[in-house]
């Protein structure tokens, strides 16, 4: 993405601007011409958007070079809202209007007779200022108290007060889609609307007029209208109605990440952590998070969500963070982090019914496979016979919240060669929290592949 100037174009009359030789694009056309312009030079246009490369990508593409209104369908925490808000790094840096305009209209364009007839009186002297495309994007969370006067507009009683006719175009007081003209328009959770409040839509978005109070006004609006919903959302809470559906030339349906290093780069990108999360640690983490959304235990409706496998990340990083205050250690995530953030976010995974009762149960032994698989293919080829065999019974491994890495790893049994090395390298541990959390997650597989016991209790766990 090319970098925005500092300062807009030195332009302030209309006379300037055409002496410049600048001339009038629809949004629709800026936005097509500037995504071509960044896939014909190979840049990102969708920067931090990682796992839709392949689907949904090339889908928002087509819509945005044909022109098209764009709806994006998917459950929960599927980055449609992230997708949306990208959408305005495809306008131009800054775009001219008539100063003053209400709707931001453009100098060669004028919409309403107002401004046409004070062009026709200023002529070349109409002042001229200039829109970052940062203002050109506008949201709205659909909610049932929305009104039509929120989206279309409505007589302003004042302006009626001061003596203008009630028919007179310049009483009204335009709403979000109007006043985001020359811009885009996201309409989150759209099914929410009331479908009367959808209905005033249809005009503004197919026949470029605007119907309030009885009259109709002529307006040739220039917006992008985008929006996002929920599946479910067409029985539960609402529906979009057929009519409103179709005026949207792309319907498109998101997803979660298919493949495990998207989900882990998503996580790695909106997580704000607090202590350092290792590799595996975060692999166990978003492994977990695929497993519940595969799982036929979990209301797979209802989904998953991105912010769960973040606010996991979140919760371990924290959780390490909390335990190095207390300890006076370097704050570094081990197994005992991930086992209590799993505690916490139990409550935002949605279970289908019958299966709640066995909530904790699929949770512990989901999160032990995605501990297993996370680490399997690190340990892959390393000889764990002298660990195993220095567990003889007499001799244990201690672990837990109160214990420190220094402890932990101090507490290991002397066992000949160089394992425990290996191990740290394998995990690429530079600190010795680092170190610790590795062995950790080592002796953790051991367990789970019945090499040896373990014992969980009073904040401690006692391999052996």
């Amino acid at each position: 993405m090319t970098e925005a100037p500092q300062t807009p174009p030195a332009i302030t009359t209309l006379g300037e601007l055409k002496a410049a030789g600048y001339t009038y694009k629809s949004v629709r056309e800026e936005l097509r011409d500037n995504l071509i312009a960044k896939l014909r030079a190979g840049e990102n246009p969708w920067p931090g958007l990682h796992g839709l490369e392949h689907t949904v990508i090339p889908q928002v593409e087509r819509a945005i070079i044909a022109g098209h209104d764009i709806v994006l369908l998917g459950e929960r925490g599927q980055g449609k809202t992230r997708l949306l808000r990208t959408l305005p790094l495809l306008l131009d840096d800054f775009v001219p209007a008539v100063a003053g305009s209400e709707l931001r209209e453009h100098p060669l364009n004028p919409i309403l007779d107002a401004t046409k007839d004070r062009i026709a009186r200023e002529g070349d002297a109409t002042p001229v200022v200039w829109i970052p495309r940062e203002a050109r994007y506008s949201e709205k969370l659909a909610t049932p108290d929305t009104s039509v006067a929120d989206l279309i507009g409505d007589v302003d009683p004042m302006r009626v007060a001061e003596g203008r006719r009630l028919g007179d175009p310049e009483t009204i007081h335009y709403g979000l889609i109007p006043r985001s003209n020359r811009g885009i328009v996201a309409i989150n959770e759209l099914p929410d609307l009331a479908e009367r409040i959808q209905v005033a839509m249809l005009n503004v978005m197919e026949e470029a007029d605007i119907q309030i109070r009885g009259y109709m006004l002529r307006l040739p609006l220039d917006v992008l209208v985008v929006a996002s919903a929920n599946p479910e959302d067409y029985t539960n809470r609402g529906r979009i109605i057929t009519p409103l559906k179709d005026r949207f030339g792309a319907e498109i349906r998101t997803h979660y990440p298919v493949e495990l290093d998207d989900e882990i780069r998503v996580i790695e990108q909106e997580s704000q952590l607090t202590a350092n999360v290792p590799a595996a640690i975060m692999e166990a983490l978003a492994r977990f998070t695929r497993a519940l959304r595969e799982s036929d235990a979990v209301n797979q409706r209802a989904g998953v969500s991105a912010r769960f496998v973040i606010a996991g990340a979140e919760t371990v990083a924290a959780s390490a963070a909390r335990r190095a205050a207390i300890t006076g250690e370097d704050p570094v995530a081990r197994l005992v982090d991930l086992e209590a953030a799993v505690d916490v976010l139990g409550g935002k995974v949605e279970f289908e019914h019958g299966e709640e009762d066995r909530a904790w149960d699929i949770l512990e032994y989901l999160l032990r496979n995605a501990v297993a698989q996370a680490v399997r293919h690190r340990l892959r080829g390393l000889d764990f016979a002298p660990l195993i065999e220095a567990l003889d019974g007499s001799t244990f491994i201690t672990t837990g919240e109160n214990i420190t890495a220094a402890e932990f790893l101090g507490g290991l049994p002397a066992i000949d060669g160089t394992l425990y090395d290996d191990i740290a390298a394998t995990f690429e541990a530079a600190s010795e929290g680092e170190r610790a959390a590795a062995i950790e997650l080592a002796v953790e597989a051991l367990y789970l592949t019945q090499k040896i016991s373990k014992d969980s209790g009073d904040g401690e766990t006692i391999y052996g």
